[in-house]
């Protein structure tokens, strides 16, 4: 394992293209690409980036469905040295412009459906020296293929920053995760192994590959020589048919996903023989549902962005409700709120340290300062581990109280102040519930301005002119007032006893 240490992952596209160079990489709208051509397009992509006089470091912001585009610039942005900040394309935005504001990248590459996004950032933000649309017929897009293969890297390692994705972080706004190559190649390695992943195995991209999850599968996959067949927008029914026509033995899911794929599986005739794995997260009557439903086994797993990704794993009937073994790359205790270690079976802060571990937080020293002591990152989740080394998720702390909605992150507090932006509101208090379909909800109790008059739909529809879709609360409730402690504020653990 220790060569994994100094490889990057223009390394690794250049040997599968010089061992593994007709086998399928990327199927992608029917068309497929072998390894050897997929290292030609990067070398040719790269050497057109490097005609934009990029300095090392520079940061290249990616707002795209997923698309060949995320693999050519993986490898690009390691031969170049650059930072890929990768934009979850279902925030606002006011939420876009945050991360542009916060990173300064000098390239943006958006999709069509972004396009008009994408030059309105561009015009507003001068770091933004040029918008490329990632469609064929864009001269822009194209034209940077239409060069020689790039001969020479730039001078880099696999311990520079390499990725950039904003995701919730505690105490504030979500801030940007600095991810180096090594990170994820080894955070990639322990997916291989544990999911059995070779050069005939068959993954399919529904997660999106601006994802922490989306990248360990794909990036796994491509890094272990097997296909990547990707999907851009996921549609249960289209799902399905790709799993059935090229032979899918593995694919990442988030609770929304297994739910309508059941229920999609029930409508239709598929064959579904060749799954062996559907990885998501822990919620037993779907993984039960799913079991049934197919010949493949669900596995479970925690992990977070500022692990590279998953740390734990397993199948998920070895030990229904927790979330996986320990992976040998990470170093996992369970302390107090002193930072004291307890015994098995009691549950504090699940602290992880190892090379899984991020950088930091972007521009965050403050922030870093906290989250990352002694070496170990304080993740602000709450578990126990048991007597057989697994892992078992107990929620989260006060502090970092967050909700995860159809597994993205969202913070109560931008939820509140969406909601407080609206005159008819005194009074807010947001917090995750239960949820059949998502996993997880987000709810609001509030109380009315005297006189005021609001619906629960009037007042969604006003959050989603503010906030991305996914962070309106999907419950509301109104009562007379919220109740307060003794300081005043609003007594949160006693509404969400109460009302959750």
């Amino acid at each position: 394992m220790d060569n994994l240490h100094n490889l990057t992952f223009f390394d690794i596209y250049e040997k599968n293209a010089l061992y593994n160079g007709k086998s399928c990489a990327l199927h992608w709208k029917g068309m497929e690409t072998n390894y050897a051509d997929l290292f030609n397009q990067t070398s040719r992509f790269a050497n057109g980036l490097r005609n934009q006089d990029l300095k090392a470091g520079t940061r290249v912001a990616v707002l795209c469905k997923n698309h060949p585009v995320f693999f050519h610039l993986f490898g690009a942005a390691s031969a170049l040295n650059l930072v890929l900040v990768l934009i979850n394309r279902r925030l606002s935005q006011d939420e876009i412009s945050h991360i542009i504001e916060d990173t300064t990248p000098a390239l943006i590459f958006a999709d069509k459906e972004m396009e008009d996004q994408a030059n309105s950032l561009a015009s507003s933000f001068s770091c933004l020296k040029q918008s490329y649309v990632v469609d064929e017929e864009d001269k822009n897009f194209s034209n940077l293929y239409r060069t020689s293969p790039l001969k020479a890297c730039e001078p880099s390692s696999s311990i520079d920053p390499f990725l950039i994705i904003h995701t919730a972080a505690m105490l504030g706004k979500p801030r940007g995760a600095v991810l180096a190559q090594k990170n994820i190649i080894l955070s990639n390695q322990q997916i291989i192994t544990a999911f059995g992943i070779d050069k005939t195995k068959t993954y399919l991209n529904i997660l999106p590959l601006f994802h922490i999850m989306g990248i360990n599968l794909g990036l796994g996959t491509l890094q272990a020589g097997g296909k990547n067949v990707i999907q851009e927008k996921f549609d249960p029914p289209k799902t399905l048919d790709l799993i059935q026509e090229q032979n899918v033995n593995l694919f990442g899911s988030f609770p929304p996903i297994i739910s309508n794929l059941i229920d999609a599986i029930k409508n239709g005739n598929y064959d579904l023989s060749s799954l062996e794995i559907a990885a998501g997260i822990e919620m037993p009557d779907m993984a039960k549902k799913w079991e049934a439903a197919t010949a493949s086994k669900f596995w479970t797993m925690y992990g977070q962005t500022e692990t590279s990704g998953l740390i734990t794993f397993a199948e998920y009937f070895k030990k229904p409700g927790s979330a996986g073994v320990i992976s040998p790359f990470a170093n996992i205790r369970i302390t107090d709120d002193f930072d004291n270690v307890l015994p098995t079976n009691e549950t504090g802060e699940i602290l992880v340290k190892g090379p899984l571990v991020f950088q930091g937080y972007w521009n965050a020293d403050q922030l870093n300062a906290h989250t990352l002591r002694d070496g170990w990152h304080h993740t602000g989740d709450l578990g126990m581990i048991d007597a057989d080394g697994f892992l078992f998720f107990k929620g989260r702390k006060a502090e970092k109280e967050l909700i995860k909605p159809g597994g993205e992150n969202v913070f109560p507090a931008e939820v509140e102040k969406a909601i407080l932006g609206h005159d008819a509101i005194k009074d807010v208090c947001v917090f995750g519930v239960p949820d059949p379909k998502f996993g997880e909800g987000i709810k609001a109790v509030c109380s009315l301005n005297k006189g005021a008059d609001l619906t629960k739909d009037e007042l969604i529809k006003f959050c989603g002119s503010l906030i991305a879709g996914y962070k309106k609360p999907r419950y509301v409730e109104f009562v007379n007032e919220l109740p307060k402690t003794e300081d005043g504020s609003i007594d949160r653990e006693k509404i969400k006893k109460e009302k959750g």
